[in-house]
């Protein structure tokens, strides 16, 4: 899989270009220099993991998709496996850390997954709010 950066003109193929169903979301602004120095690593981790599908998204190029996401700062990253969100939040602009969120991920049996999405309200609130795919399919 690749790196993709979602655009108006691409965002009915995403979810079709999909041939896996893990999915690692970065929300950025054009406008951050931060988002602008973190973005080379991020495209380096699409590189070395090419059974993910890594989305980069500009939140207010995207602001109808996006809607009401709470993006509290830069880069929030979200990692979904189909339908079910895995993580949702601000990190700090190294892409080890994505990298480590993202091999912790791709370890866990689904099952766990499933079972986690539902373990706190935090994280039921991420399967209700924050599931892009969903979005993406109802746009």
């Amino acid at each position: 899989m690749a790196f993709t950066e979602l655009t108006d003109a691409n965002q009915a193929d995403i979810l079709h270009l999909a041939e896996s169903p893990w999915r690692m979301i970065c929300l950025c602004a054009a406008w951050c220099d931060v988002c602008k120095q973190y973005r080379p690593g991020f495209e380096r981790l699409a590189e070395a993991h090419p059974e993910v599908q890594f989305l980069w998204i500009d939140i207010e190029d995207q602001a109808d998709l996006i809607g009401d996401l709470d993006v509290e700062n830069f880069p929030t990253l979200l990692i979904q496996h189909d339908e079910t969100v895995v993580f949702y939040g601000p990190v700090l602009p190294e892409p080890h850390i994505a990298q480590r969120l993202l091999a912790a991920q791709l370890e866990r049996p689904t099952g766990h997954l499933l079972n986690e999405a539902q373990s706190s309200a935090q994280r039921r609130q991420w399967q209700q709010e924050c599931n892009l795919v969903g979005r993406l399919r109802e746009n």
